[in-house]
């Protein structure tokens, strides 16, 4: 079955190769068309993923109604791009399953990728693909383990066989919630991360932001409705391993300057930032306690520096774990 990706970033055309590579023949759509020119041209994509030599069964396009006729949607573009895109696009994609590729909560309406879907897409089926992974692994054929969440077990088995290769793994879920909450919220505590390594506060301190991250996105996920053992698994505790640890994370990068230099320059896809002011806004709201992403949330926005950060996470009070 023909597979449409919107999104010509690093992520959206890893996936193409990987699944034109298995033989699925892929429409890859590009906002710019001049970019979507250039891919088609030359088969490689240098500005966003350069090295890889796209397969012949991968087009690149700039007209969106070139995704008509394929039977799935993959939008990879930016979080906070992506309820713009749907909307705009919406005649085109309506009556599909949209497969969200991307991670964190939209910093306007609060809602992650599938309830975006679902309210901008009416006729839509949404489904989410999320997990420890980075684009020029999935690119270069390395082994993969995702998970692949859509509304019921039929149609997340349905997506499963059409979206797994013999290097990308998928693993199916009927946990929408939980499955966009682990890979948000896992972002703020990369950016977290990166800001303690960045410091030069050690590893052990890395070690104890990661699990205090984790149990800070467990109680937030389980109280809007997320089963706890899918942020145990590939798309919560999975992905938060990954992207603390790489340098390769943009989140974690990110936050590895801001410990190191106190500022940094973040792109679109640095989805941290508007996740961690969306989740403190909400966890506000709903008097919910989440110390990290609070604390994430008053740096960004130029409430606390770094120094002050830190030291206010140290001395909060001693409790049971």
């Amino acid at each position: 079955m023909s597979i449409a990706i919107l999104g010509a970033g690093a992520f959206g055309t890893a996936l193409a190769i990987a699944l034109a590579r298995a033989g699925s023949p892929v429409t890859l759509w590009s906002h710019d068309p001049s970019h979507a020119a250039e891919i088609q041209t030359t088969r490689t994509n240098t500005r966003r993923l350069p090295g890889p030599t796209l397969p012949e069964t991968i087009t690149a396009t700039g007209d969106i109604t070139d995704t008509a006729d394929a039977h799935t949607i993959l939008a990879a573009v930016p979080m906070q791009a992506l309820s713009e895109t749907l909307s705009t696009h919406k005649t085109t994609l309506q009556g599909k399953p949209i497969v969200a590729c991307c991670k964190g909560i939209d910093l306007t309406t609060g809602h992650g990728p599938s309830q975006i879907i679902a309210q901008t897409l009416p006729n839509a089926t949404p489904a989410l693909l999320s997990g420890p992974s980075f684009a020029a692994d999935i690119a270069d054929g390395l082994p993969t383990a995702l998970t692949l969440a859509a509304p019921t077990e039929t149609i997340a088995r349905t997506l499963q066989e059409q979206l797994s290769t013999d290097t990308l793994r998928l693993y199916r879920s009927t946990d929408l919630t939980g499955v966009e909450l682990g890979g948000a919220l896992k972002n703020v505590i990369a950016i977290a991360c990166g800001i303690t390594v960045g410091a030069g506060l050690g590893e052990s301190a890395r070690a104890a932001l990661m699990t205090r991250g984790y149990a800070e996105m467990s109680r937030f996920a389980t109280a809007r409705g997320a089963r706890s053992e899918t942020l145990a698994g590939l798309s919560g505790f999975g992905d938060l391993a990954l992207t603390c640890t790489s340098e390769k994370s943009r989140n974690f990068s990110y936050g590895l300057a801001l410990g190191a230099q106190g500022w940094a320059e973040p792109t679109a896809t640095t989805e941290g930032i508007a996740t961690a002011r969306a989740v403190a806004a909400i966890a506000e709201a709903e008097r919910l306690e989440v110390p990290i992403t609070t604390t994430m949330a008053a740096v960004l926005d130029g409430a606390l520096t770094v120094a002050e950060a830190i030291d206010q996470l140290l001395t909060r009070p001693l409790r049971p774990e």
